[in-house]
């Protein structure tokens, strides 16, 4: 049995990111879950942002804005730079948060954040509440640390994700994209059994 709620934001879990901004005079951070990918080829992703924050008119007026995501350790700071004001204060300096300077655009990365994407806005749409920005991702900046034999290891990093109101932490791993096209877990998923995915074997996926 289900119950049926109002229409409301429950989509969980998103990402809890930061948003580093530039005004070319003043940085700033935002921390924003609204966010997601648009398109695979070419790189793009939006973020939504309420006109009445700081960080609007910045992102507004250079078409420029890094996503920096957020490990564990990072999930005060996170929090600090979603209900603090850029108007009141440095958030930079506040949370001891270190520039780098970015490869594409003149917004600065944050240095203990471990994955950061360089973003450039391509379009504007205006969705209510909020403006939403979509961009094209013009770079990812990882941390060698996280590197594992080419790739990302996701589970090491540790990301946080918001989940109304609450934030979680990810990093256990169920399952590679793909694995239930194997016969086993066809047979198994179509039965609405709970499946044990660490017999798997992962096989790379046909193009």
């Amino acid at each position: 049995m289900k119950v049926t709620l109002p229409p409301s934001t429950l989509l969980a879990p998103l990402p809890a990111v930061l948003v580093s901004c530039s005004d070319g005079q003043q940085d700033n951070i935002i921390t924003i879950a609204w966010v997601g990918i648009l398109s695979s080829k070419p790189a793009r992703l939006y973020v939504s942002v309420r006109p009445e924050r700081h960080s609007f008119n910045m992102i507004k007026k250079t078409g420029q804005f890094v996503v920096n995501l957020v490990p564990e350790n990072l999930v005060a700071a996170c929090d600090y730079c979603g209900i603090r004001s850029g108007r009141d204060v440095d958030k930079f300096e506040e949370m001891g948060f270190g520039k780098v300077k970015a490869q594409h655009v003149d917004v600065p990365l944050i240095e203990q954040c471990p994955i950061n994407l360089e973003c450039k806005v391509f379009q504007e749409v205006e969705s209510g509440s909020h403006t939403i920005f979509m961009a094209d991702i013009l770079a990812v900046n990882v941390d060698q640390s996280l590197m594992n034999n080419g790739a990302i290891d996701y589970k090491k990093a540790g990301f946080v994700n918001y989940q109304h109101g609450e934030y979680y932490a990810t990093g256990k791993h169920l399952a590679r994209f793909g694995f239930a096209t194997q016969r086993k877990f066809i047979k198994e998923c179509g039965k609405g059994v709970n499946v044990d995915m660490s017999k798997a074997k992962y096989t790379k996926r046909k193009k």
